[in-house]
């Protein structure tokens, strides 16, 4: 009986062990290189070389690598290998372990590492192989799961590391660096765990690539895992690429990664060119002929297909379409490997243009004028918001070819009355077609209206005023037919073409001074109706009539004359005086208003200033100082004044300096020509450096040249011991070279010099017998 029960017992163990494998992934870690790679390139549309795969083997035999079937779980992939960062055995649900496998001394790998810009890789799983695709374009699916994708932490800085997985693709023997597909859709983002998570106790990343964080009964025991993402790019058909799978733990050996790539997964496929479709704005155009290459020197057959059915006969590289409809094209290459090209094409409707007449105004009537091709080209368009007129052409043919358009197409003159132009029309999608615009004329019946006449009174006497012109506008346009429109122009030629429109008639300001004309066009929609001249004239006293400053010279009178032409004339004075001149003797501001003969008041001030001669002045002289000697004038006196040492040559300043000593005479005179000129002389003095008292009756004596014009002037001279040896006056003869009679050596003696307002001049001369 107890027998029966532990067989009972060790069945039930058995099914339900049986039922939960089953409800996890299954792992072969027994698949050889060339095993895996069969596994993941299941066709032959490419050819498959240098196999290798490195990873780590534990003492049990287990591998980092291995082939897995999903069973009846849920697992995304039906099959397929994976690499590890720790035993692929381990891989399979469900999830209640933490994997942290593999020894410290199993390395990293430097390609990964500069691919997902990290370092310190560990734990890395490798597999490579060469292969040359036969098609121009490659993509593998795959998974990417690691036990980093946490739900609970110890610290914040488990979320620093990251690791991650590379799909590095390159030209083979290429010193060139890999090119990573393992990347965020449309970026260059590489997959690894902080790029690509979903939100929880680690920040999200780009969660709409992550697919789960995994419950207990999962049917794989990562803590998280990726949606099925794919690697992908276009190739060189025929050419020699390496590829290079490769997985690794970053910064230590614990908590393992894995990567899950597809079983056959290797799609090659045919890149035949991108849909053309109305969504996308580059449709086909209607009538165009649109060829699809899928040329391939290694292909042995071609089979194009529309909407999915043959195309019968349609078996070249080739085939050109002329109806829309989904093209596909399969390419066999051999007998396991066809690989297919899809392309959809649609057509944009049919541009629909006319023909249509273009009104211009001719002021002359002989069917010859200006034309702005701009508005040709509106006709063209017809108010369709998908058209755009692209260019103008003098004939069919070259509207045709697009060779020769006309180039000035604002002001374009026409050649023959009733020319007809061609326009070139695109659409939204870059088709064209072509409108035919003939130039007409119409005969200028509109009558200008009656200047418009201003005075000047904004304060600014120039000849600009600003003129309301809606009244002249309404004018214009009372006598024409209903339904007509009016813009105004600053040139004729301006109206003729529809450019520089005066964009505020109602507040215009001319631009020409005192008289200017503006031109009304008259128009219904394009066509131009009448075109007429409207002259602006402004009343202005101009420059001949600004303020005016005068000047009153001392005991003088003065006229003030406001001018010739004027029906009145009223000066601010009392009495008030009411004469084209005034007398005045007195400086101030004096007003006068006058009217012209149009009615206009303008007014103009003369300021009357004050000036006069200098009636004395005051000199500071800065004397004995060599020939660096300076003279400052203060003159006295109402008027502005300008100085002189030579009675030719004036200064506004009065400094006269790097002088000599000598004698100067300064004139002053008033800028304004109040006369007469004041003069008065003057001495620079200095003193001589040594005399010879030898009796010769030359340079006898030791003195101060012209000191006797400054009688102020008393001199101390002494030996070289500070006795003092005589004194005198700038008026006095000076010294001899004797003491008490008695003739003193030849030597250097020293002098002190008190000037008249109190200045020292100290210094030493030679004596020399």
């Amino acid at each position: 009986m107890k027998t029966r029960i532990a067989y009972l017992f060790a069945l039930l163990f058995s099914l339900t062990a049986t039922m939960a494998s089953a409800q996890n992934i299954q792992v072969n870690d027994n698949y050889t290189a060339q095993q895996l790679t069969d596994a993941l390139v299941s066709n032959s549309c490419a050819q498959v070389s240098n196999i290798a795969v490195n990873g780590w083997s534990g003492g049990s035999g287990s591998t980092s690598f291995g082939y897995f079937t999903a069973g009846t779980s849920g697992f995304p992939f039906a099959n397929g290998i994976i690499l590890s960062t720790g035993f692929a055995a381990s891989a399979p649900g469900p999830n209640n372990s933490l994997l942290s496998e593999g020894n410290t001394s199993w390395g990293g790998d430097p390609d990964l590492q500069q691919a997902l810009g990290v370092s310190g890789t560990i734990n890395a799983t490798v597999l490579e192989f060469d292969f040359v695709p036969f098609t121009s374009h490659i993509s593998f699916d795959y998974i990417f799961a690691s036990e980093q994708y946490l739900t609970s932490i110890n610290s914040p800085n488990q979320c620093n590391y990251t690791d991650g997985f590379a799909f590095l693709l390159k030209k083979a023997g290429s010193t060139d660096p890999y090119q990573n597909l393992a990347v965020i859709p449309g970026t260059n983002t590489p997959v690894k765990v902080n790029t690509v998570r979903g939100p929880g106790v680690c920040p999200a990343a780009n969660e709409e690539y992550f697919d789960s964080f995994n419950p207990t009964n999962a049917p794989v025991n990562y803590n998280g895992q990726t949606v099925i993402m794919t690697a992908e790019s276009d190739v060189v058909a025929g050419t020699t690429y390496h590829i290079k799978l490769v997985v690794a733990d970053q910064g230590n050996n614990l908590y393992d990664s894995a990567i899950f790539l597809g079983g056959g997964s290797f799609d090659a496929t045919l890149d035949i060119g991108p849909d053309r479709l109305l969504a996308t704005g580059n449709p086909l155009c209607n009538g165009e002929n649109f060829p699809i290459d899928a040329t391939n020197p290694a292909a042995t057959a071609y089979q194009w297909y529309k909407n999915t059915n043959p195309i019968a006969g349609a078996t070249n590289g080739s085939y050109t379409v002329t109806t829309p409809g989904d093209y596909s094209v399969d390419v066999t290459f051999s007998a396991t490997c066809t690989a297919t090209g899809e392309i959809r094409l649609e057509y944009a409707p049919p541009l629909v243009l006319g023909s249509y007449n273009l009104l211009q105004c001719d002021d002359n009537n002989d069917g010859l004028t200006t034309y702005n091709l701009e508005q040709a080209g509106e006709l063209a368009e017809n108010g369709d918001p998908d058209l755009q007129a692209h260019s103008y052409y003098l004939s069919a043919s070259d509207a045709q070819d697009a060779v020769d358009a006309i180039e000035n197409t604002t002001a374009f003159q026409n050649t023959i009355p009733d020319q007809t132009i061609y326009v070139l029309v695109e659409n939204r999608y870059g088709c064209t077609g072509i409108a035919m615009v003939k130039l007409s004329v119409s005969a200028n019946t509109v009558t200008n209206p009656a200047p418009l006449e201003e005075c000047d009174t904004d304060g600014t006497d120039d000849g600009l005023f600003k003129f309301d012109l809606t009244d002249t506008a309404n004018d214009i346009l009372a006598g024409l037919p209903a339904g007509l429109q009016l813009i105004f122009y600053p040139s004729y030629n301006d109206a003729l073409t529809f450019e520089n429109a005066i964009t505020a008639p109602e507040a215009f300001t001319n631009t020409i001074a005192d008289s200017q004309s503006v031109y009304a066009r008259i128009f219904n929609a394009s066509d131009c109706y009448g075109i007429a001249e409207v002259q602006l004239i402004v009343h202005s006293f101009g420059n001949g009539f600004a303020d005016e400053d005068v000047i009153l010279c001392d005991n003088t009178t003065e006229t003030l004359d406001a001018g010739s032409g004027y029906t009145s004339y009223s000066w601010d004075t009392t009495p008030v005086q009411a004469t084209r001149r005034i007398t005045v003797d007195e400086p101030g501001d004096y007003t006068v208003t006058v009217t012209n003969t149009f009615g206009c008041e303008g007014s103009k001030t003369f300021t009357v200033l004050p000036s006069g001669r200098a009636t004395d002045a005051t000199f500071d002289i800065n004397d004995f100082t060599g020939n660096d000697n300076t003279i400052t004038v203060n003159p006295f006196g109402t008027g502005s004044y300008e100085y002189s040492l030579d009675g030719s040559d004036y200064q506004d300043s009065p400094v006269f300096d790097h002088l000599p000593a000598g004698e100067y005479t300064v004139y002053i005179r008033d800028t304004n020509g109040c006369g007469p000129v004041y003069r008065e002389s003057l001495f620079i003095l200095d003193y001589p450096v040594f005399f010879t008292p030898n009796g010769d009756g030359i340079n006898d004596t030791w003195r101060i040249p012209f000191s006797y014009y400054r009688p102020g002037i008393f001199i101390t001279i002494f030996d070289r011991y500070g006795k003092i040896i005589t004194g005198f006056k700038g008026y006095e003869q000076g010294w001899d070279g004797t003491y008490n009679g008695r003739p003193l050596p030849s030597t250097d003696y020293w002098f002190l010099i008190e000037l008249e307002n109190g200045r020292k001049v100290r210094g030493h001369f030679a004596m020399l017998r």
